[in-house]
């Protein structure tokens, strides 16, 4: 058995998938409202904010990803995931379980550094320390070495389906709608992005691969980080779209955030969009020679023909 916490989600969907069609004949899908992704998926319904519901919902399992999200709201996060992760982590341990953690850059410096798994922890802005919080509470469990814990890393996502991050509502939804791009902050800054099906089946196959616990991973991207400027530039073509786009300035959306409360829980994550964002992968790419990753091209290509 297989078990997926935080079921819901783009990463998680596709997760799902992968591990249905390729690694677990069993899957167990486990969030407050779970959706069924293969036929075969048994559905729990858990709120991971209880211990007891957590417990019950690892029950049986092998493996165990962590996958769970929350609105982008500074405080619910620092009075729910901790706790979440915490329950998830103490009923794996109960269980004896395998646990792979699904986890972003927001502890990361905010600078033009070549970003690799051993890149110092330098949060910037109240999101960034819950997060680097949370990352290290796996590392400790890691440490402590009673079940086997691997954590998979991620930087911006672009992706098909309902993918939620700043490049897909600024650049891909604008264009699917027949509307002008808009870019952050700077167009001139080169970006790390990750395809979100690749992210999954790349967390999927860590996750059944056993050399893979005991370490971070940083999931593997297209090397070719493209300035927003290419990115929109081939975004436009696959859409049929002029090339033709606005940036919004720092200091227009941080006077945005003060009448839109959605943006302004995204302030704390301009800086990274100030400098350039370059993201290692080399270390999954070396271990798993044969993965085979999405170019931009041809992501922007699925994104286009499952919006026609």
């Amino acid at each position: 058995m297989q078990t997926i916490l935080g079921a819901n989600g783009q990463i998680a969907v596709e997760l799902a998938r992968e591990l249905g069609s390729k690694y677990a004949s069993e899957l167990r899908l486990v969030s407050r409202t779970p959706r069924k992704v293969n036929d075969t998926d048994t559905l729990v319904s858990a709120n991971l904010l209880d211990a007891r519901q957590t417990i019950e919902a690892v029950k049986g399992s092998r493996v165990v990803y962590f996958t769970a999200g929350l609105p982008p709201d500074t405080k619910l996060w620092e009075k729910q995931f901790p706790l979440m992760l915490k329950n998830a982590l103490d009923a794996c341990r109960t269980e004896g379980a395998m646990f792979a953690y699904f986890d972003n850059t927001y502890m990361y410096p905010q600078d033009s550094r070549l970003l690799s798994e051993d890149a110092p922890f330098a949060p910037v802005g109240r999101k960034g320390k819950v997060r680097a919080l949370m990352a290290t509470m796996v590392l400790q469990e890691m440490d402590r070495g009673e079940i086997p814990v691997l954590i998979g890393r991620a930087p911006e996502f672009y992706g098909p389906g309902k993918t939620q991050s700043i490049t897909n509502a600024l650049i891909i939804d604008p264009l699917r709608q027949g509307k002008k791009p808009r870019v952050p902050v700077r167009d001139d800054t080169k970006r790390t992005l990750i395809w979100t099906p690749d992210a999954s089946r790349a967390l999927a196959l860590l996750g059944n691969s056993s050399d893979a616990f005991g370490q971070t991973w940083h999931l593997p991207c297209c090397d070719d980080r493209l300035t927003y400027k290419e990115f929109v530039e081939k975004a436009c073509e696959v859409f049929g779209m002029p090339d033709s786009y606005s940036v919004l300035g720092k200091w227009s959306m941080i006077a945005a955030g003060l009448f839109s409360k959605q943006v302004g829980e995204l302030r704390e994550l301009l800086p990274r969009y100030e400098q350039d964002n370059l993201f290692d992968s080399s270390k999954f790419k070396r271990r798993f020679p044969e993965f085979e990753l999405t170019t931009y091209q041809d992501g922007l290509k699925q994104i286009r023909a499952e919006s026609i």
